[in-house]
């Protein structure tokens, strides 16, 4: 190689015993990972994300497994993987630990991951709870007023008084009544309902996840793995999966300035089991997810897809990938030898590989690799003996996850769950300032009818005129504010306000 090993990720060797590395540049443009199960696809992402966080480049993992974990923990090598660190002596290969943050949904094995309502936007949103188009209207209309009027939604309560709130107040709609129906706004209620019983409300509160947390660089200058422990999540809940990677990818889009051209990028994302991002999601937001990845390399971040085949993906997703490392598939029925050759045809070829038969030759830890040379264009497809992680190679004990989060620099903050003034308690409040104010109206009525003078319409006249000011002022606070929240492209606040 002309090029030098700090300006490569080192994958691996490739028949001769040479080392093939992708250029750390161009890592931004994105990368699949593919293959059946059992293929290596798992060591192939921590080996990436070790080279990564050596190049002092933040990552954030999905561990579905359990394994991924052990990235965490000084690796020993043993029988053919140290073998094959043998046959690389190039390598400098040594067995170590890296700097990881272990986050969980649930709050059980790591920091309590959230997010807000607000944040998150209407269109996230309806596609976590799979809505239909009317209720996803009831959605939209909800976040119209909740902006509007400036009212935080931060977790499920309070988009569940709002809507309340909605259908006991109808005249707060204004405009957007037309798009308000009582049926599907009860069908919302229930949906999210289901989603509490699934412990999706966990996902939703404060302190929310903060970008600079994702994004520090450990004290030794290596970039901090966070590691999003999805083991139960992707089972139990793979709704909430998705659309949480999809939060982050949104968040990640609208907050992070234009870096250019760079020397390497700021975070790589690995979405394992990516076919969940994009299984039955509606086509207005898989628009919208195709543009955010064709857009935000230029923020500096990678995107690596993990899944089995890459027709898991989207065309348009799949045309945005610079780097491609496909593990040995199978093909038993008429329709897989297709799907076969598909993938073999999404390679640049090479004289000296036959990729559709190499496809079903491969054996564990081998891979097919087709990456982009220094001008951008792609490289003829080659097979790869992936390197090894200097990592362990499975799970971390419990006593060492345990360890792992009491050292944590980031204990302490994410654990203390706060729940500030919100939409919740504005509308109770605003509710029971009604009730107090109820039974006093019926007998200033009464007087008025009954005790008629000047004095007394002189005063209306001027309570009147008071609350037109009133209600003019408070219109142009809430313009005002309307103003000040803008969304983007997935539906999130975009920093702007």
């Amino acid at each position: 190689m002309t090029t030098t090993a700090a300006q490569q990720l080192l994958l691996g060797a490739d028949a001769a015993g040479q080392p093939i590395g992708h250029l750390l540049r161009l890592a931004n443009r994105h990368g699949l990972i593919a293959g059946a199960t059992g293929t290596g696809k798992t060591v192939t992402m921590q080996r990436l994300a070790e080279a990564f966080s050596d190049a002092g480049v933040a990552v954030f993992a999905a561990d579905i497994k359990g394994d991924f974990c052990g990235i965490a923990a000084v690796g020993e090598p043993q029988g053919k993987v140290a073998e094959r660190i043998a046959s690389m002596p190039w390598l400098e290969h040594q067995p170590q630990a890296y700097p990881v943050s272990i986050w969980d949904v649930y709050g059980e094995t790591g920091h309590p991951l959230r997010t807000t309502i607000s944040a998150m936007g209407p269109l996230l949103l309806g596609n976590l709870l799979e809505l239909t188009d009317s209720q996803q209207a009831v959605l939209y209309t909800a976040f119209q007023v909740a902006d509007r009027e400036g009212l935080l939604l931060l977790d499920l309560k309070d988009l569940k008084a709002l809507l309340n709130h909605l259908r006991e107040q109808p005249q707060v709609l204004g405009d957007d009544r037309a798009l308000y129906t009582t049926q599907s706004a009860n069908a919302l209620q229930r949906k999210l309902a289901t989603l509490e019983q699934q412990g999706g409300d966990s996902l939703f509160g404060e302190p929310a996840l903060q970008l600079d947390d994702v994004l520090r660089i450990d004290r030794d200058g290596r970039g901090r793995i966070h590691m999003l422990d999805a083991s139960r999540l992707v089972h139990q809940a793979p709704k909430i999966y998705a659309t949480f990677l999809l939060w982050l990818l949104s968040e990640l889009f609208e907050q992070l300035p234009e870096r250019g051209d760079a020397d390497k990028p700021l975070l790589v994302l690995f979405f394992d089991e990516a076919h969940l991002l994009f299984n039955g999601t509606p086509k207005a937001l898989r628009d919208r997810l195709e543009q955010v990845v064709r857009l935000i390399r230029s923020k500096g971040v990678g995107v690596y897809f993990v899944t089995q085949s890459p027709a898991d993906l989207p065309d348009a997703v799949l045309a945005q990938l610079g780097m491609r490392i496909q593990h040995g598939l199978r093909a038993f029925t008429a329709k897989e030898q297709k799907s076969l050759k598909a993938v073999a045809d999404g390679f640049r070829p090479n004289p000296d590989i036959n990729t559709l038969q190499v496809l079903t030759e491969l054996g564990i830890g081998e891979a097919l690799y087709g990456g982009i040379d220094a001008k951008g264009t792609p490289a003829m497809v080659q097979r790869v003996s992936i390197a090894p992680p200097q990592s362990r190679l499975g799970p971390l004990f419990d006593s060492e996850r345990a360890e792992l989060i009491r050292t944590s620099p980031l204990l302490g903050y994410y654990e203390k769950a706060f729940d500030r003034i919100s939409a919740y308690e504005i509308l109770a409040e605003r509710a029971e300032q009604q009730t107090q104010d109820a039974p006093a109206t019926p007998a200033a009525a009464t007087q008025s009818k009954t005790a008629p003078s000047a004095a007394g319409g002189m005063t209306d006249m001027l309570g009147d005129l008071a609350g037109q000011v009133y209600k003019s002022t408070l219109r142009q606070a809430v313009n005002q504010i309307s103003r000040q929240i803008v969304r983007g492209i997935l539906g999130s606040i975009t920093g702007k306000r």
